[in-house]
């Protein structure tokens, strides 16, 4: 299980949010670059990118910091937010990044989802953010009438490479991972499936490293805020 951390970007800076609410910002770093550095030398093997403004938005926000962090390390990046066209998704490929996260276009715009799929296999993750097991999307705002264990199935059958699972109402709250729901999610799908949203310390890595076949866990603020050190929770499970 890979330990991934998360630099989500706002305003061109390293922030946090709290459940998703736009207006609940923690800033961590006004460098992300540098944040990303950090992370690299701590033992990541991958780098989970979020723009936020992007998310809200519908266009991408903070394409400049992205590109500075995939010119700073040589880690794989992992970029999602706000990619909801084929020009979004051609300006990050061509910039160097490995692969993209589709959120909310994976619902509105399947035939969007199934191009990109079958022209960059294994490069496109969907992102499936859950509250009370409905999917949400628009950063979060806008509820759909969709399960997250429905939708799951359905972008496997579209060739998606994999799935960022975020339970919302555990994103940020540092009250530990939804872990009977993750299971849930990847005894759902055979596609890789990664956790987020709830880390607050390495039992919570243990907890869900106990979930068999479980790709990786994605973390944010409590490696930012120090309840959680890095590279002791990935030499956990790298053991």
């Amino acid at each position: 299980m890979l330990v991934i951390p998360a630099i989500d970007l706002k305003d061109g800076r390293c922030v946090r949010l709290l459940q998703g609410k736009k207006d609940a910002v923690t800033t961590y770093s006004n460098d992300p670059a540098s944040m990303a550095r950090t992370w690299e030398s701590s033992g990541a093997k991958l780098l989970h990118i979020v723009d936020l403004d992007g998310a809200f938005s519908g266009s991408q926000k903070n394409f400049d910091a992205v590109v500075k962090i995939r010119k700073t390390v040589k880690v794989p990046l992992q970029v999602g937010g706000g990619i909801r066209n084929l020009g979004n998704v051609l300006n990050l490929f061509s910039s160097g990044i490995d692969r993209i996260i589709i959120g909310t276009a994976a619902i509105e715009d399947p035939e969007f989802l199934t191009y990109l799929c079958s022209t960059y296999p294994g490069r496109v993750l969907i992102g499936i953010d859950a509250k009370n097991g409905m999917v949400a999307i628009k950063g979060w705002e806008e509820v759909t009438s969709s399960t997250a264990r429905d939708l799951a199935k359905r972008l496997e059958m579209a060739g998606a490479a994999g799935i960022i699972y975020t339970d919302i109402s555990r994103d940020g709250m540092m009250t530990g991972p939804n872990i009977e729901a993750t299971r849930e999610m990847v005894e759902n799908v055979t596609i890789p499936v990664i956790a987020s949203g709830g880390v607050s310390n390495i039992e919570d890595i243990m907890n869900l490293g106990k979930i068999k076949d479980l790709w990786g866990v994605i973390t944010g603020k409590a490696i930012y805020s120090g309840s959680l050190n890095l590279k002791e929770a990935i030499t956990l499970t790298e053991g």
